[in-house]
């Protein structure tokens, strides 16, 4: 469906990796497989998914000794997730952050989200 499920707000300086805990750890199903951009290939990040019995579906760096393989017909979903980040990115107030505290920038992305997810269930069949 390309909902968001759960957010972890960093500062625009932090590595990816620092947003990859929170948001493991928040409420909601457990992942199975994880798509993300080479910006989360990392040891730690491949080892948590499989401890959660999950996979981790992240091409590597170039700079990795060791390239692992990556499916591409389950990478091309990663497409659903840009077009979540599209979708949210779609209020302008969020897209360009008026907002100058975090708290409110992360309650605006949950209304947003909210939003979302009501259109899957307004009007459905």
């Amino acid at each position: 469906m390309g909902l968001p499920i759960a957010f972890a707000l960093t500062g625009g300086e932090v590595s990816d990796y620092k947003g990859y805990q929170p948001a493991m750890d928040a409420d909601g199903p457990a992942p199975k497989v994880l798509l993300a951009d080479k910006g989360y290939d990392a040891d730690f990040i491949r080892e948590d998914m499989e401890k959660r019995g999950g996979v981790a579906m992240i091409p590597t760096k170039r700079n990795r000794l060791i390239q692992l393989p990556v499916d591409p017909a389950i990478y091309a979903l990663r497409n659903i997730v840009e077009r979540c980040f599209n979708k949210l990115k779609n209020a302008r107030r969020l897209a360009t952050r008026y907002d100058k505290t975090a708290d409110s920038y992360l309650g605006f992305i949950h209304i947003i989200s909210i939003r979302l997810w009501m259109r899957q269930f307004v009007n459905a069949p």
